[in-house]
């Protein structure tokens, strides 16, 4: 029973004979006189203190009135009067989820659904109070007994589909929103979240769509503008996401969602200083806003604006250790050296984005193939650094002995490398249009033994697919430098020196060590011939030339401050960097005058076709590696085209990728444990050019007899790691670290 029905309905219960205060209360409630009804309940309850009906009548307009406690105390003071009323355990119920009692709310509505089987609403209420504890599978069941009761409610067909989008099944969401729809045809709410179901489902293009349609039905639904907004930027259509956004903030300026996810959409334009005036901007309305001041901290590194860059690393830092989201786990390798710090960063966010109980898909059986069947998950399988270093892999593997897979949920890139990559494998499959629960459907289907996947919380990423659990063993390598935090992936791809065994408790996965470098390469790539002079780089002739071609987002202020330093006691020296952006360049050169060196001496190098950028390496005389996320994949290119690589040691996955490179290279001598002697060593060998040069000719020899640029040892310690997880798997034994013994 509404607030609205009581009234009417105790109107009928009312004293007869002349006109009482109860029956004026009852007439004044009924026209929407709130006051005066107020007034005449109580002054029945002055004169009858236990009158049930002038209770539960004011107990109404208290909750109107948003008095919550008020109704309550009168609701709890009419059920000592008569405690068998379910429509008054239901109010109370409503008016505890108004005040977000939802453990007390569910008891209130327990109870007038034993008294009352048949009340619908009361079913749908006591669904609502689960679904605000997260118990969705109950709030579902709730939300079905009231469909029995009453199967023409779009209401409850609209709540049932939300509880089927918590637990992870869009398919059935958009079959209960199907059927709101059709009783309620412009149903805002419906179709914005019909649009939410078609987007876990894939159908990017149609969930458009739909919220077009939430916002013909409702043109102010801010909710609905900023889905669309998400929707478009999913279909690569960033510019359109931002007006989206903006006419959501028109409609709600406080749907502060729409700030963060306008600043998402700028940085994925490379628009980095304007998404940091929106994350700025975001927080300081909303300090705790889940993620933003990550972003903010990503987006001012990428421009190298360190604008209060200490407190920013300080207060995500703290944030985490008190269990507030407040950074991604990629935002957050920039902001912590400590690896038990990653691991609790990405377990609040695996929390936050991946449903704690979706329906595993593997349930123990055991394929016994004859060759192992590898999927490798990945949204890369193009040109990408990813590819760039795992493609030989791939196409290297025992096909007497293994099975590949590539499930490829990337953007549709149509280059020489994706080309390349799907003659790799033994089946390329593209799942990019396919819900998660559709391709990790597929990969059980296809019985696979080892699911790898490439990007754990990189830009693409999709680990819903893997927290199906469609695969007996569940891989982390590669993409992501560090642990996801999660249950479903079993092992790590690591190696001795990226994850030392003292640190074994700082991943939620199993390490598996690897002899060398865990990173795959080439072992030769295409070097373009004749390549610049130093004039056509802008570089001096005769100078020494310091580089370092990593994304603007790794210079950091201690690093910088250490390469001015060096320029400063190297006369004629100069530091060759990668041209990232406009915003990165200027406020480097700016930094670079504040530290006494004149801006001129930093050159920005432009982005060329990889064999170009690896032939240029030669006009350098030495890599300055950062921290505390290290150069990895250009490392491995310094590397491979003999350029020397000055790294420190860091504390974390991020911060080893060099270390582990220059070791499988044979140069562990170019590896510091600090700042301190990373500058002395770096400033050795530019002031020993006989010493500099003995370490370049050992590169070029070691870089043919080392393991590093050796594809196929790799690739035979790798499948010697495969082989050992199946049969663990396969004997019924629970993923558990170990070592790979050389391959040779």
């Amino acid at each position: 029973m509404s607030d609205q029905e009581l009234p009417s309905r105790l109107n009928l219960l009312g004293a007869q004979g002349s006109v009482d205060p109860l029956q004026l209360a009852v007439a004044h409630h009924q026209r929407g006189r709130l006051k005066q009804a107020r007034a005449l309940y109580q002054l029945v309850l002055d004169q009858s203190p236990q009158h049930f009906h002038a209770l539960c009548l004011l107990g109404s307009i208290e909750s109107a009135l948003k008095d919550f406690e008020g109704a309550i105390g009168l609701f709890e003071r009419a059920l000592k009067v008569n405690s068998r009323c379910a429509a008054v355990h239901s109010h109370i119920g409503n008016a505890q989820l108004a005040l977000r009692r939802f453990d007390a709310a569910k008891g209130s509505f327990d109870s007038a659904v034993t008294l009352e089987p048949a009340d619908a609403a009361a079913w749908n209420n006591r669904g609502n109070s689960l679904f605000a504890l997260e118990r969705y599978e109950e709030a579902s069941a709730s939300y079905t007994r009231a469909l029995t009761l009453k199967p023409d409610c779009a209401e409850v067909l609209f709540n049932d589909g939300n509880a089927q989008l918590e637990l992870g099944r869009p398919g059935a969401a958009l079959a209960r929103f199907d059927q709101a729809l059709s009783i309620r045809p412009n149903y805002a709410e419906a179709l914005r979240n019909r649009g939410r179901a078609l987007r876990d489902l894939r159908r990017i293009k149609e969930a458009l769509g739909s919220f077009d349609s939430a916002v013909a039905a409702r043109p102010a639904h801010a909710e609905a503008l900023c889905d669309r907004g998400n929707a478009l930027l999913e279909l690569n259509r960033a510019e359109e996401a931002l007006d989206s956004y903006a006419q959501a903030l028109k409609a709600n300026p406080e749907l502060i969602e729409s700030r963060y996810n306008r600043g998402v959409a700028l940085a994925a334009l490379g628009r980095h200083a304007e998404a940091a005036q929106e994350f700025a901007s975001l927080l300081e309305v909303e300090p705790e806003f889940a993620f933003a001041r990550g972003e903010l901290l990503h987006s001012r590194l990428h421009c190298c604006d360190w604008s209060d860059y200490a407190q920013n690393l300080s207060q995500i830092v703290e944030a985490t250790a008190r269990g507030r989201p407040a950074a991604t786990p990629f935002a957050f390798l920039s902001a912590s050296d400590r690896p038990d710090q990653q691991l609790a960063c990405a377990m609040l966010y695996a929390g936050r984005r991946i449903p704690a109980a979706l329906p595993a898909l593997w349930h123990g059986e055991c394929y016994g193939h004859r060759k192992i069947r590898i999927a490798y998950l990945s949204a890369d399988f193009h040109d990408h650094a990813t590819a760039h270093l795992a493609a030989e892999l791939f196409e290297r593997h025992d096909a007497g002995r293994f099975e590949t897979y590539a499930i490829s949920f990337g953007p549709g890139h149509r280059d020489e490398w994706r080309a390349r990559l799907e003659r790799a494998f033994t089946r390329f499959l593209d799942v990019t249009q396919r819900s998660d629960h559709e391709a990790a459907q597929l990969i059980r289907e296809l019985e696979i033994d080892i699911a790898v996947d490439l990007k754990g919380y990189t830009r693409d990423s999709r680990p819903r697919i893997l927290a199906y659990r469609p695969a007996p063993v569940q891989v982390s390598y590669l993409g992501f430098p560090g642990s996801m935090g999660v249950a479903f992936m079993d092992y790590l791809l690591a190696d001795p020196f990226i994850v030392p065994e003292t640190q074994a408790g700082c991943y939620s996965e199993q390490i598996v060590r690897l002899p060398h470098c865990y990173q795959p390469n080439a072992s030769t790539r295409p070097i373009a011939t004749p390549g610049l002079t130093r004039e056509d780089a802008g570089l001096p002739e005769g100078g020494f030339v310091f580089c370092s071609f990593v994304a603007a987002y790794k210079i950091t202020p201690p690093v910088f401050d250490c390469w001015m330093r060096l320029l400063a006691k190297i006369p004629g020296s100069v530091l060759w960097l990668l041209m990232c952006s406009k915003e990165a360049s200027n406020n480097l050169r700016r930094a670079a005058r504040s530290r006494g060196v004149d801006a001129t001496r930093l050159v920005f190098a432009p982005r060329l076709r990889l064999d170009e950028h690896l032939a240029r390496h030669c006009l350098a005389d030495l890599f300055l590696d950062t921290l505390p996320i290290n150069a990895h994949t250009t490392a491995s290119d310094a590397l491979q085209a003999g350029l020397p690589v000055v790294t420190q040691a860091g504390s974390t996955f991020a911060g080893r990728v060099a270390g582990s490179a220059l070791r499988a290279v044979g140069l562990p001598d170019l590896i510091t444990r600090s700042l301190e002697d990373y500058e002395v060593l770096a400033l050795d060998l530019a002031r020993d050019p006989l010493r500099l040069a003995a370490i370049r000719a050992r590169l070029a020899r070691n870089r043919t007899t080392h393991p590093l640029f050796d594809t196929d040892r790799l690739r035979r310690n790798i499948e010697s790691a495969f082989a050992t997880m199946v049969e663990r798997s396969r004997g019924g034994n629970r993923p558990a670290p170990f070592f790979v013994s050389t391959a040779g």
